[in-house]
């Protein structure tokens, strides 16, 4: 038990009271709206289990929620009629038994970037966006700007804490590490990729690299940067026509072609591309580099093979932070949320390759026609690749290990009034981005699938995927029938289910 449980109740709220409102309107998502009976709001272990005994004797739906980022309403689902909400579980202390950094479900990124550096000086290779919560984001794999030269968060995971339910339909907590002899390792084998919502509630994970294992918390995990670099152009539409278009693409896709091996020298650089719609008149380039000195050497090469025969850019800046301040806020234009949030849509895909010339004539001609009467869409392409690629697909439960890009065709609108036209806008931009797959990356020489922390329902809609391969090769590939094993295992009865859950054998 850590300093932060407590034995006593967890906090019960009802439609009602302001605090269940509050954690209603935390989901990031605002396309989905949940309505559940009741919120257990819980400050330790022996809470969740409380809880969850509580709804599977009631027959009660249930749900977990930690940061509420969730891109799809697996939380805020009408059928959910209980929500555990770790939130509270905040504590991040050294084990000396597990000879590993805990910490608990309800630390967010920023928490643990923070925590990690002022007390040991450490980082672990989390998400990009500080407010993401630690609970569902390690189980689904956790990649971020650190990744290439680091790796996944998954890859740091030496265990797990878990309430299950067992066959009788009684919650426990189980412990789980990836040591060879442990009898629960296929447990902590499916929380290294496999997403939540499938096997119970995350309760504490404990972190400490591959080769760690003395007691010296500072040398469990890797050393924080010591600064960041960070890069930042953009062009306006005005500027940029079908060829210059063209060219960009092309140039930033071949560089990553070229600097994404585990052995690239230039895996501590990590770039972002955002193409705006035209409406909104922007493409914007990023990167960070942990290169320290050479790091400006290093994004200027980078940048000039990117901008090669294109236009320079209408402005530019750079700057160098000191790793937790930017950490703690890394890109506040791209973060800023308006107060009543936003509705989105976003739909994931694992490149191996850089896009064809024919699929950039496709991003340019839904990112630019005005027949689309869409404002807030975009296509991201974010670098991967690196330490990443050098571990086995089966070593962990994330398979996507020959990647170059993590890209998104991303809508973004306030009102419900428009929900139809931008997802009808995303989803036909997708499906004619992969159109040679039946609309979907199927996993092969070119695509990866995608990432289950980036779900997509279309996924299992034969209307949206119509290349005959299932939603769970897209995202687990040949993983998913050890997953059905363990998920037979672990949840017998499939108390822990949403539309693109596991499916035990």
């Amino acid at each position: 038990m850590s300093p932060t449980q407590t034995p006593t109740d967890p906090v019960t709220l009802h439609p009602g009271d302001e605090r269940y409102r509050a954690v209603i309107e935390r989901r990031f998502n605002k396309r989905f709206v949940s309505r559940p009976d009741r919120i257990h709001v819980v400050h330790g272990t022996d809470q969740v289990i409380a809880a969850l005994d509580e709804a599977v004797n009631s027959g009660m739906r249930v749900a977990v929620t930690s940061g509420g980022h969730c891109l799809e309403g697996f939380v805020s689902d009408p059928d959910v009629r209980v929500i555990i909400d770790v939130s509270p579980m905040k504590g991040i202390y050294f084990d000396p038994d597990m000879r590993a950094i805990a910490v608990e479900a309800g630390v967010t990124v920023g928490e643990a970037f923070q925590t990690l550096f002022d007390t040991w000086g450490t980082v672990i290779p989390l998400g990009e966006y500080p407010g993401i919560g630690m609970g569902g984001h390690v189980v689904g794999g956790a990649f971020g700007f650190l990744c290439r030269q680091l790796g996944l968060a998954a890859d740091y995971l030496y265990g797990v804490e878990v309430v299950i339910v067992d066959e009788n339909g009684r919650a426990q907590c189980v412990v789980a590490t990836r040591d060879a002899n442990d009898p629960n390792r296929d447990l902590w084998w499916a929380h290294t990729g496999a997403g939540g919502g499938n096997y119970g509630v995350v309760t504490r994970y404990w972190f400490r690299g591959p080769d760690a294992d003395g007691l010296d918390p500072s040398a469990a995990l890797p050393r924080a940067p010591e600064s960041i670099t960070t890069f930042r152009a953009e062009w306006n539409w005005s500027r940029i026509d079908r060829p210059a278009f063209q060219r960009l693409l092309a140039n930033h896709g071949a560089w990553h072609e070229g600097n994404s091996g585990a052995d690239s020298p230039n895996t501590s650089l990590w770039t972002l591309l955002i193409v705006h719609r035209r409406q909104l008149g922007k493409i914007v380039f990023r990167a960070v580099s942990k290169a320290g000195d050479a790091a400006e050497r290093q994004i200027d090469e980078c940048f000039t093979a990117c901008v090669h025969g294109v236009p320079a850019p209408d402005a530019h800046e750079r700057s160098r932070l000191a790793w937790l301040e930017f950490a703690l806020n890394p890109f506040p234009d791209l973060f800023a949320m308006p107060p009543s949030g936003v509705r989105t849509k976003v739909k994931d895909a694992m490149l191996k390759r850089r896009f064809t010339d024919d699929q950039i004539g496709v991003a340019y001609d839904y990112l630019t026609s005005d027949t689309h009467d869409v404002v807030g869409g975009m296509l991201g392409l974010a670098s991967y690749g690196g330490r990443v690629n050098s571990v086995a697909p089966s070593a962990t439960a994330a398979s996507q290990r020959g990647s170059i890009f993590d890209t998104a065709c991303t809508a973004g609108w306030l009102d419900p009034v428009d929900d139809a036209k931008n997802l009808a806008w995303v989803r036909a931009f997708y499906q004619d981005l992969f159109k040679t797959t039946g609309g979907v990356p199927v996993p092969g020489e070119a695509y990866d699938g995608a990432l289950i922390n980036h779900p997509d329902t279309d996924f299992a809609d034969p209307s949206w995927n119509a290349s005959g391969v299932p939603w769970s090769t897209l995202y687990y590939q040949n993983n998913y029938p050890r997953l059905q094993r363990i998920k037979a295992r672990w949840d017998p009865n499939n108390v822990f289910r949403h539309p693109l859950s596991i499916r035990a054998t």
